[in-house]
């Protein structure tokens, strides 16, 4: 009988317990998923659309067709390692000092995920694993995709393939690591909120780098070389902007403030980028091109990322203004003092632009505990200590891109046998010569 009582007496107790344990039960959260998905799908369109189209219309005709496909082929084969073993090496977790540079290898082909994990569990936004794994995915691809900028019109596709599917494991995924994966970046403090350090240095030296080793195109600089259709460009700078809300708004991980102003700041900073640029272009050369305002758009958005979700609208019109100054003096001066061909300027726009805005972001990040990662600033409203540590990310992402993009340059073409196309096929156009298609038939 006092075992009866008891256990009548405990079953309040129990139900109680059940309630409980239904309650702290993570549960999907509808709101974030559906944003985390529609980012991602923006940020898929960036690549083999936006950024296809900006490089392909900026080329010449015999060689749009082969630009487009470096571009696509860089997102598709970027995308593929990414799954294989990338996502592990950037976000998996492995035992002792290693884990400063490079996660574990727990997770290659996304092995111990399971499809009903959630992430971000601790901050309340509760969305599949699955699609943070494919909105990292796209940001590695477009950060190689970035790099053939620098090179199109000559190195060979064959060289590009392989160096893609090499750089994104050996480059990509460890500075993504040091910064967002739990690494040494990510434990000083750094800030870098949606990729200025990650993607945009990381591939505008990459591309920088293979430019060099690769060497000029035949004739450059003496022989005219114009863009095959500025429309094109325009129409992927429209793109890519529209995939930016994505790729900026989308690393606030959730349907959330944080993403109203990153939303805000990216298109302050673009649109100020684009009037500073074309500005500046009528005051030197008295003509504002709409080649111009394109790649001052892209400007601004890329010094405006690492800063997006830190800064209110006096920083983003600074950093923006600013950025497009910057990449205005890498575009027509600095490339011309130091004679590199840099084909379609992505040393002038993604690293120098990205480094700028790397640094800003400690300058204008706002003071506000609601906004800010762990750091010097969050942590004591240390301006300078914050600075520094930004000035420290930049030199190791700048050090291990440089180092790391040379020898993955080097295994890719012992590989293929060569990097570069032979003389004839370079004069021909790599479209037919490569491809056996043409981009335009008039």
């Amino acid at each position: 009988m006092k075992k009866f009582i008891l256990s009548l007496l405990l079953l309040p107790m129990l139900a109680l317990a059940e309630d409980a344990a239904a309650v702290v039960a993570p549960v999907l959260n509808s709101g974030d998923t559906a944003w985390m998905m529609m980012s991602t799908a923006l940020v898929m369109l960036m690549t083999p659309v936006g950024l296809a189209l900006f490089y392909g219309g900026m080329t010449r005709a015999k060689n749009i067709l082969n630009t487009y496909a470096m571009v696509f082929g860089a997102f598709v084969v970027g995308f593929i390692v990414w799954i294989i073993a990338g996502y592990s090496i950037a976000f998996g977790t492995a035992d002792g000092s290693m884990n400063q540079v490079i996660g574990g290898f727990g997770n290659v082909m996304l092995n111990g995920i399971a499809w009903t994990d959630l992430t971000n569990i601790q901050l309340g936004q509760l969305y599949p694993k699955f699609v943070f794994v494919v909105f990292q995915g796209t940001f590695a691809a477009i950060t190689v995709a970035i790099a053939s900028g620098s090179v199109i019109e000559r190195i060979k596709f064959s060289t590009w393939m392989v160096f893609t599917a090499i750089w994104v494991l050996v480059v990509y995924a460890p500075i993504t690591h040091m910064v967002w994966g739990g690494g040494y970046l990510f434990n000083l403090g750094a800030l870098d909120f949606a990729g200025g350090t990650v993607v945009h240095m990381n591939g505008g030296l990459a591309g920088l780098v293979l430019a060099v080793l690769v060497g000029k195109r035949a004739g450059y600089p003496k022989v005219a070389m114009k863009p095959a259709s500025v429309i094109l460009t325009a129409l992927g700078a429209g793109l890519l902007w529209f995939g930016w809300y994505g790729f900026n708004g989308g690393s606030a991980f959730g349907a959330n403030a944080i993403a109203g102003v990153a939303y805000l700041s990216t298109t302050i900073a673009a649109a100020v980028a684009t009037i500073t640029w074309i500005t500046v272009e009528y005051m030197v050369y008295k003509k504002a091109t709409l080649l111009g305002a394109a790649t001052g758009a892209i400007a601004g958005l890329v010094a405006i990322t690492p800063a997006a979700g830190f800064v209110l609208v006096q920083g983003a019109f600074i950093i923006g203004i600013a950025g497009a100054l910057i990449a205005f003096f890498g575009v027509m001066v600095m490339k011309k003092i130091f004679g590199y061909d840099d084909s379609l300027d992505a040393f002038g726009v993604h690293f120098l632009a990205g480094l700028w805005g790397a640094i800003a972001t400690g300058i204008f990040a706002v003071n506000d505990k609601a906004l800010l990662w762990d750091g010097p600033l969050k942590a004591s409203g240390d301006r300078m200590g914050q600075i520094m540590v930004q000035l420290e990310s930049v030199a190791i992402v700048g050090a291990f891109t440089l180092i790391g993009t040379v020898v993955v340059y080097y295994i890719a073409m012992a590989i293929t046998q060569g990097s570069r196309v032979d003389e004839e096929q370079e004069s021909m156009g790599l479209d037919e010569s490569v491809h056996g298609e043409r981009g335009f038939n008039l």
